[in-house]
């Protein structure tokens, strides 16, 4: 088995030659990797909790994902990949059935697109008013896009957008999507991972060809009415029936904010407040955690894309996604704040480099900064926002030497793709609010 950095590639296809499924070639249990992200609720509250703390600032102040250097070597093609099996398609969405909707003659950006965002750890530091909080540290972000699933909660991104490659760790810490992202404003609500899934060759050897997860998200959580704020003073104060109203938080037993502080990483002044015994009417203790509103089912709010693999090479694709970052000779194209797109035919690559031997590529000017995980869209319709993915973003190359990049690369998705997204599209995640 091949061994690589964390690049992988993705192989877009000339057309769809069927409108059926394919078995996949290989059993799923032989080619699926599965690990935990958020194991509950609690926990997955909390991680969503963080986020958003501050004003969100931690969501603002994350940086894009560079951990794919752009590769100095030419991607040249000794033989074009192969898919495993029959050709398949798995619809977008709203798109089961015949589409009846007219073309548009703009390039309308699919509401799917959005932002993972992960850390390394939580330091507690001062924010704005003085009070302690729970600062990000080495928060990243990549680029990602929801898919068709069973329950309409799954999202498609790089396999190291959601594996640790970097430290050796199984999963990336705090993972969140938050599609339509922009300055830290999560219009659809803001969706914490549950599960990742990858091709076992990448989670044990991190095969570049097989770089590219699918992860299952809880149904998302919307801000709590009147933001995250400080409350300690109405506490010191003993106003308790005032408290009580407060629409941010709710009351619950000991047993379950004991387990919410057991779970999480939340200090008295950011998520956790007890109203001790003198302050209160009764004279008891009262434990209060964070409210959050439930947001409804991913693919309910914004839609999923469709999946395509086994596909040939040479079709036109678009990729959507958010590149930030400079080109090699400095001139920075991309802010990273808003999703951009690029159009091409795919082609036959490899990254000897990175010991990826079956990858695809698409003339793009995509930089590499934070277009990790950046769909790659088969008969993308405009009008309806939808197509098929057929890959996603692992690395980017200036292949003409000009200190310009040109070149974006993705794994070539085949049954064996297929296999992982179905295993992760069958899994159910449901509501945390």
């Amino acid at each position: 088995m091949k061994r690589s950095l964390a690049f992988g590639g993705v192989v877009a296809t000339a057309g769809l030659l069927a409108a059926g499924l394919a078995a996949p070639a290989q059993a799923a249990g032989d080619t699926v990797a599965d690990a935990p992200l958020a194991a509950t609720g609690i926990a997955a509250q909390n991680i969503a909790a963080l986020w958003l703390a501050e004003g969100a600032a931690n969501l603002e102040s994350a940086k894009p994902y560079n951990i794919e250097t752009p590769l100095k070597s030419k991607h040249t093609s000794v033989s074009s990949p192969a898919g495993d099996d029959k050709p398949g398609i798995v619809p977008a969405i709203g798109d089961e059935k015949k589409s009846t909707a007219g073309k548009s003659k703009n390039v309308n950006l699919p509401r799917t697109v959005g932002k993972v965002f992960f850390a390394e750890k939580i330091q507690w530091v001062r924010g704005k008013q003085g009070r302690l909080y729970p600062k990000a540290v080495n928060a990243h972000w990549c680029s990602a896009t929801s898919v068709q699933s069973t329950y309409r909660n799954l999202v498609a991104t790089a396999g190291h957008c959601a594996y640790d490659t970097k430290s050796n760790k199984s999963t990336l810490n705090y993972w969140v999507f938050v599609p339509g992202y922009y300055k830290g404003k999560t219009p659809f609500g803001i969706y914490v991972g549950k599960q990742a899934f990858t091709h076992y060759d990448y989670d044990v050897y991190e095969d570049g060809d097989r770089d590219y997860a699918f992860v299952t998200v809880y149904n998302g959580l919307k801000m709590p009415i009147g933001g995250i704020k400080d409350i300690s003073e109405m506490v010191k104060a003993g106003k308790w029936d005032e408290l009580q109203q407060y629409a941010a938080y709710k009351e619950v037993d000991k047993a379950t904010y004991d387990a919410y502080v057991k779970a999480g990483f939340y200090k008295e002044h950011v998520g956790y407040y007890t109203v001790p015994a003198r302050f209160s009417k009764d004279r008891k203790n009262h434990y209060f955690v964070l409210k959050f509103a439930d947001a409804g089912r991913l693919g309910d709010n914004v839609g999923g894309q469709g999946i395509a693999y086994n596909q040939k090479l040479g079709a036109n694709v678009f990729v959507f996604g958010y590149p930030s970052g400079a080109h090699p000779d400095g001139t920075r194209a991309f802010t990273g704040l808003t999703a951009k797109w690029s159009y091409g035919k795919t082609f036959a690559a490899q990254a000897p480099a990175i010991k990826a031997e079956e990858l695809m590529g698409v003339k793009s000017s995509f930089t590499g900064e934070g277009s990790s995980g950046s769909a790659w869209l088969l008969q993308y319709k405009s009008a309806k926002r939808v197509g098929y993915l057929n890959g996603v973003t692992i690395g980017i190359s200036d292949r003409d030497g000009n200190k310009r990049i040109d070149t974006s690369l993705s794994p070539y998705f085949d049954g064996e793709t297929y296999g992982v997204y179905k295993a992760a599209a069958a899994v159910w995640s449901g509501s945390i609010a």
